[in-house]
């Protein structure tokens, strides 16, 4: 996409995370600055697309999983741009009556959403900031397309790194929890230093600190798993992206990260 067809209020001269992520999966609603970005990523994590793409798989067993679980409403935060095997359309080819809200605050996601899901009565795109939980979860749209006496997923896939600070992350998280009733899940995919080095971390934190997101933070383990409070996480855990119910070894082997930064991921059920 050039610049002459950015639509009115997206940002070109800033790298947007959503079209980085976008760019890393193969998608074309990106800008030049955000090429930059990204190919930036990619110099310091030779893994960043793959890693992508073992997230955009885990978002798609996650979804099938709950979908067995019998959930069929998901409140899909900081969604990103419209590409492959989207929560509607697995959730769908799954449970037909599944219902999904998209939240996000990027501009450009929210004018290609809405554009591609206007005539599905199954899906609703609405803005809304992560990091306001409440006004997400009381938003007259949610309320009217998702039933909140009965369970939903919330998936943060990829996004709770980017609130730098770890006690916001908690409650972010907690409001959350606190919205839905029992029988609720949550699914979190999150950034994790792994075998990265200090310089390495450094130079990644530099690049998001110039995007839209305005940094990024790289979680442990037990930092991830904390996030989960108050839920009980379905096996394997918080484990690597790839490594979280694998559909095929051969694939899984392929995406797992072998050095640098790593994603963590894992899904827990609200039962009290």
């Amino acid at each position: 996409m050039t610049l002459e067809k950015a639509p009115p209020g997206v940002d070109p001269l800033t790298p947007s995370v959503a079209r980085m992520y976008d760019y890393f999966l193969g998608g074309k609603d990106h800008f030049a600055v955000d090429r930059e970005a990204a190919e930036a990523i990619n110099a310091i994590s030779p893994d960043a697309k793959e890693l992508a793409r073992a997230n955009r798989e885990f978002l798609g067993r996650a979804v099938r999983h709950l979908i067995d679980q019998g959930v069929t409403q998901f409140l899909d935060v900081g969604a990103g741009l419209p590409t492959r095997d989207n929560v509607h359309e697995v959730a769908l080819r799954h449970a037909p009556d599944s219902k999904v809200v998209y939240v996000d605050n990027d501009p450009m996601v929210l004018v290609h959403a809405r554009a591609i899901l206007a005539d599905n009565p199954s899906t609703v795109v609405t803005d809304g900031d992560l990091r306001e939980p409440g006004w997400i979860t009381g938003h007259p749209e949610v309320r009217a397309h998702l039933d909140f006496s009965k369970p939903i997923a919330i998936l943060l896939v990829a996004v709770l790194h980017f609130v730098t600070d770890d006690d916001e992350a908690r409650r972010v998280v907690a409001e959350f929890r606190d919205a839905v009733v029992p029988g609720s899940h949550l699914v979190i995919s999150h950034m994790s230093p792994g075998e990265a080095f200090g310089d390495d971390l450094a130079a990644g934190q530099k690049v998001y600190a110039k995007s839209s997101a305005g940094g990024i933070t790289f979680r442990t383990h037990s930092e991830v798993l904390s996030l989960f409070d108050g839920f009980d996480l379905y096996e394997p855990g918080v484990v690597q992206i790839s490594d979280w119910r694998p559909d095929d070894p051969v694939v899984q082997a392929l995406t797992k990260s072998s050095s640098g930064a790593i994603g963590l991921a894992g899904v827990g059920r609200l039962d009290s």
